[in-house]
């Protein structure tokens, strides 16, 4: 207990002194940064995923071709899990003379389960929200099937033999689909009108959705229960896989916020070394006293090891109130562009960034501590006289070790994480080894410059160690921020790439051959542009190299989704400009038996360059050799495919066009003289989907936007916890200097000389660092595409000359004002 006392003691007085005051900003701002990261990126994960179960109305939805037995119904009641139901179809709408192929959707009590609807009560009416569908004996359509068939609000629209009352026109419903059975205009009906339409008929093709609500764990149980029982035609549905465009989104955006978060951490635990490693030096002359007096190196470690643990702990809980503050400011400045119900606060969060507090600290202010207890007694006679240096593998161990686990933690990717450590050490010994040989290159040439460079260059070379770490600090620092700047230029950038202001929000299906140049034609005239046409047989995959394909594919599965399907085939004389070739190489025109393979769906079934498929088509067979793998991009909206064969391949068989255009809804009633001209065509409309996909992006734009503003906090404590590790040396220097009759204003010029080169070795170095993690992440992890640019090079050069010599001139400020007598005394 008493040396318990002492140590609160000291760390009362090196508080009063200021001694302290710059490791408790650097660890304020880590714990701050990362209790505000934390806490911003788990809300917004759980708030953005519950969005995103909004485009499924529920969190959890199984899919199914028939109804499910009621065991399972009563599973899920067993399990407290709120539920609905919907079924969707096709059907011919007969009315006043006039036919139209639409959309059927029958919904239960309950729905949606997440999200909304949107409809109107009279033409042109201001939309409202509803969280029902409609009542028994009513239908709820959207407006293109009034202007089709030649309806208005209040008339009765027969629906197979159930004649029901037009209520609302519906303008928006959460769970449109991607399939193509969900983008012919749409009606909703209730659950309760669907036996009397009779149009549910043995052999019919109906989409059975089953959505569930509840507690995350019951609906583990209950998607754990239900995986081994699901047949082929069975299978539940997931953000990632069943909506592709928003899932992949999501998970660049939760990737890059992890990425966020171990910018934060990595500078802020450099800064924390550095202010350590002063304070550590600082001590030496206490530490000998302390010896002097009796006190045993274990407990020398001990006191100091109990006044960092106190500091931290009170450190760590201030930090997580200033990020439990920063987290609701985030939330409020993007109030406008999130959802209304936002996700609560995490404690587990909270509680994470008081542990990520404890550990940055000790992680990496322990090593130099170490150094405390190897204090010789001797050092009160002699102050010249240092401590042994800890092992270079507890400095470093440690504190990588923290770093890899904390790093884990934020990313939840151990290949994010081990790109990260590995690039980044192997990258800090190269350039730490170069650093020391264009020091070692300069000590020949002081003698040719100037005076004033002579001596802010060898300010650099006196204490050359120092110097490295110094300069590899100020690139670590400068990299990482660029990092975080450039990840989330490009992120940004593919994002509106994909989806530009006229992104493609219809398709058109079924086209046949002899009336494409004529729908091509009509469209020209109307002033709509068009993508290609493609031609598009139906088949099947059976076989591998002989081997039946059901052998390949596993359980939920992409490939078990492919093969249980007929697959949209087409062919082409080359890849589209948007499919990246990974594996093998491009066939010539005339080259017919090829066929190209999607990536995943490669993957999945084991396929490789050479294999020989074969496909069913019709009551025909089909083989082709695999010429290449490729890459896609899914969130496009553009049409993709996940086989495309060379030309000549599949000449023999029946064909139909498919082609996308984009058409604004001013226009929409051009699709029903479309229609009328080529009734054989279906019109899917994902002008609704594409809404919500931009809304989901901007939202996360924004969020990603007010992140950096952590990093760059962190950073600058980087710059200044830097500048003051050699504040000592440096103000006994500068007061020889003076008494040797140096003027302040030179002595301002060695010192923008010293850190403007410092700067330049610093941005130097940090462009080589950044280049190299970038390539390992975008290549790699995040899958973007990687381009060399020497633009952002003489950025980070020029950014470390200005930020870095600007810091270190406004932290050495003391050198010059510092009366010199009164230093000389201290010596």
């Amino acid at each position: 207990m008493n040396r318990f006392k002492l140590a609160l003691r000291l760390l009362k007085r090196d508080g009063r002194s200021g001694e302290l005051t710059l490791l408790v900003l650097a660890l304020l701002i880590a714990v701050a940064s990362a209790t505000t990261i934390s806490l911003f990126a788990d809300r917004l994960h759980r708030t953005l995923t519950v969005q995103a179960a909004e485009f499924l109305a529920g969190d959890l939805v199984l899919t199914s071709s028939t109804p499910i037995e009621d065991v399972w119904l009563l599973r899920a009641e067993a399990l407290n899990l709120t539920q609905s139901q919907t079924a969707e179809f096709s059907s011919v709408l007969l009315e006043n003379d006039q036919m139209l192929l639409a959309a059927i959707k029958a919904v239960s009590q309950g729905y949606p389960l997440r999200g909304f609807l949107k409809t109107q009560e009279t033409e042109g009416g201001t939309e409202n929200r509803v969280v029902h569908g409609p009542e028994p004996g009513t239908v709820w359509v959207e407006k293109r099937i009034l202007s089709a068939l030649n309806l208005q609000l209040g008339d009765m629209l027969t629906v197979g033999e159930k004649p029901l009352r037009l209520t609302r026109i519906l303008t928006y419903e959460p769970d449109k689909r991607g399939d193509f059975y969900s983008f012919s205009p749409r009606a909703i009906i209730n659950q309760a009108d669907l036996p009397a339409t009779g149009v549910i008929q043995p052999g019919s093709h109906v989409h059975y959705f089953y959505q569930y609500i509840g507690e995350e764990t019951r609906l583990g149980a209950l998607k754990k229960w239900l995986k081994p029982r699901l047949n082929p035609s069975q299978r539940i549905l997931d953000i990632h896989e069943d909506r592709p465009e928003l899932g992949s989104a999501l998970s660049r955006a939760e990737r890059y916020l992890g990425l966020s978060s171990i910018v934060v951490i990595l500078i802020a635990g450099v800064a924390i070394a550095m202010a350590a490693g002063r304070y550590t030096e600082r001590h030496f002359n206490a530490s000998a006293l302390l010896r002097c007096l009796g006190c045993k190196q274990r407990e020398i470690l001990w006191l100091y090891t109990v006044q960092f643990l106190v500091l931290g702990a009170l450190a760590s809980g201030i930090g997580c109130l200033l990020g439990w503050l920063g987290q609701l400011g985030l939330f409020y400045v993007l109030k406008p562009l999130l959802p209304q119900q936002l996700a609560n606060p995490g404690l587990l969060a909270v509680v994470f960034g008081f542990i990520t507090g404890m550990a940055i600290l000790l992680g990496f202010a322990l090593p130099p501590l170490l150094r405390l207890q190897k204090v010789s007694p001797l050092r009160v006679l002699r102050r010249d006289l240092e401590p042994l240096p800890a092992k270079a593998w507890l400095i470093y161990g440690l504190a990588i070790s923290i770093m890899t686990v904390l790093i884990w933690r934020y990313s939840n990717d151990w290949r994010m994480t081990a790109s990260i450590i590995g690039i980044g050490l192997l990258t800090l010994l190269v350039l730490g080894l170069l650093v020391t040989g264009l020091l070692k290159l300069l000590r020949p040439l002081l003698p040719k410059l100037g005076l004033t460079w002579r001596f802010g260059v060898q300010g650099l070379l006196r204490n050359s160690r120092a110097s490295v770490s110094q300069i590899l600090a100020f690139s670590i620092t400068l990299a990482a921020m660029s990092l975080s700047f450039t990840v989330r230029s490009d992120l940004i950038d593919q994002w509106q790439q994909q989806l530009p202001e006229h992104a493609p929000n219809h398709f058109a299906l079924n086209i046949i051959p002899a009336q494409q140049p004529a729908f091509a034609q009509d469209l020209l005239r109307a002033g709509i542009d068009s993508s290609a046409f493609y031609p598009v047989v139906r088949g099947r995959l059976v076989e591998i190299n002989t081997e039946p394909v059901q052998k390949r594919v596993s359980k939920d599965s992409q490939g078990e989704a492919a093969i249980h399907r007929e697959l949209s085939l087409t062919w082409a004389s080359a890849i589209p400009e948007d499919n990246t070739i990974t594996a093998g190489e491009a066939w010539s025109a005339d080259q017919a038996g090829w066929v190209s393979v999607e990536q995943k769906l490669a993957e999945n079934l084991g396929i490789k360059v050479g294999d020989n498929l074969l496909f069913t088509i019709g009551s025909a067979q089909v083989s082709a050799r695999v010429a290449n793998i490729r890459s896609l991009q899914w969130d496009t909206m553009k049409p993709n495919f996940y086989m495309i064969f060379s030309p000549g391949t599949l000449n023999d068989f029946p064909t139909t066009y498919l082609t996308s255009f984009y058409l604004p809804d001013s226009r929409k009633n051009f699709l029903n003289q479309l229609l009328r001209t080529y009734p054989a065509t279906t019109i899917l409309e994902v002008d609704q989907i594409l809404k919500q996909f931009k809304t989901i992006l901007m939202q996360l734009t924004q969020a990603i936007d007010l992140l950096l503003y952590f990093a760059l906090a962190a950073g600058f404590t980087v710059l200044f916890a830097a500048v003051y590790a050699t504040l000592d040396d440096r103000i006994q220097q500068g007061a020889l200097l003076r008494t040797l009759g140096a003027r302040r204003g030179w002595l301002r010029k060695t010192h923008l000389v010293e850190f403007g080169f410092m700067g330049t070795l610093a941005g130097v170095l940090a462009a080589i660092m950044f280049q190299a993690i970038l390539y390992v992440l975008y290549s790699r992890v995040m899958h973007i595409p990687y381009g060399l640019s020497w633009l952002p090079a003489g950025i980070l050069v020029a950014t470390g000359v200005l930020s870095i010599g600007l810091t270190g001139y406004w932290g050495v400020r003391q050198v010059v004002n510092q009366s010199p007598m009164r230093v000389l005394r201290r010596l």
